[in-house]
């Protein structure tokens, strides 16, 4: 006996909230077909968008179909009986099925086999699929290391032409340095929108990151908040992380904390030679007030001298 078989019904009902244009989208985008074959769904009847399924590959399909916003439905397969009566409603329903003009949902039964795959296909210069957490930190760590190595090739190559001609080095390095910048940018983009897939969230609220106190909080968000386990309207879910992923990450979670102790050890240092010459500046003042009080006191002591004598003088009484 075979085990129990599920298959996927849609009826054309929406969840609360969601907007019939908003659905037919996410569902063309999931299918990869058009609005035009989307639209065929919306008839009111109930279709069956997946046969033959087991239970849990009915769940993450029908887990990818509600995050496009579609209110679907999981039903039993009817059970296949040895009688005339069960046989020709059977040849029946495959009749219907066969038929593309008079069955709305063939293409997307084919579509949704197709769009949803166990794992997705890893790709770095692009803005669409997912990635998790680890995966997020480690391709960061590989992006900042080529940085460093690029800006360091950048640097050797401005003081070796500076030598020659100076003006030349500094053209050349800010067009240089502002290409580096921009290519870092387009790809940290493209790897924070990715990992913001995998958490269901659209790619645009990694401009959060532009607004000032929001970016010091949102980038812990997408180091912290764990991604959807099953198929969600951006794709299915990434592959598996290998050992080198989680290597590069765990390398990346230490050059985190190594990174803020020597910027406070850096900041402290500066701050205790701030006020080094802080108190320096004071003593030294202090000592030249001393000395300028001493010279005013021994000044007015020797013109106090001066007047004393100048009394104590006799004066010469007229001759008589």
């Amino acid at each position: 006996m075979s085990d129990n078989r599920f298959k996927i019904v849609f009826d054309g009902a929406l969840l609360p909230g969601v907007e019939s244009t908003t659905a037919k989208l996410n569902l063309a985008e999931l299918f990869k077909s058009t609005v035009e074959d989307i639209e065929k769904l919306f008839t009111g009847r109930p279709v069956a968008l997946k046969r033959d399924l087991s239970r849990p590959d009915a769940e993450t399909y029908l887990t990818a179909l509600k995050n496009a916003g579609v209110d679907a439905r999981i039903e039993a397969e009817q059970p296949v009986a040895f009688s005339l009566a069960e046989t020709h409603e059977t040849d029946s329903d495959a009749a219907d099925l066969s038929r593309p003009v008079a069955s709305p949902y063939a293409p997307p039964r084919a579509a949704v086999g197709e769009s949803l795959p166990e794992y997705a296909t890893l790709k770095v210069f692009t803005i669409n699929g997912r990635i998790g957490r680890l995966r997020y930190l480690a391709w960061t760590l590989v992006l900042t290391v080529a940085m460093l190595v690029a800006a360091g090739i950048l640097s050797t190559v401005g003081f070796a032409i500076a030598t020659a001609s100076p003006t030349i080095a500094i053209i050349l390095g800010s067009l240089l340095g502002f290409a580096l910048f921009v290519a870092v940018v387009v790809v940290s983009v493209q790897i924070g929108v990715q990992r913001l897939h995998d958490l269901g969230w659209s790619g645009w609220l990694y401009l959060l990151n532009l607004v000032p106190l929001v970016n010091s909080i949102f980038p812990l968000l997408l180091l912290v908040v764990p991604g959807n386990t099953g198929a969600n309207q951006y794709g299915a879910p990434p592959p598996r992380n290998s050992t080198a992923v989680k290597v590069l990450a765990s390398l990346w979670l230490a050059f985190i904390p190594l990174m803020l102790i020597i910027v406070v050890s850096l900041g402290m240092n500066g701050y205790l030679d701030q006020l080094e010459a802080n108190v320096d500046s004071s003593y030294e003042s202090s000592s030249l007030t001393s000395d300028e009080d001493a010279d005013q006191g021994a000044t007015v002591e020797e013109d106090e001298a001066q007047s004393a004598d100048e009394a104590a003088e006799p004066v010469d009484s007229p001759e008589h």
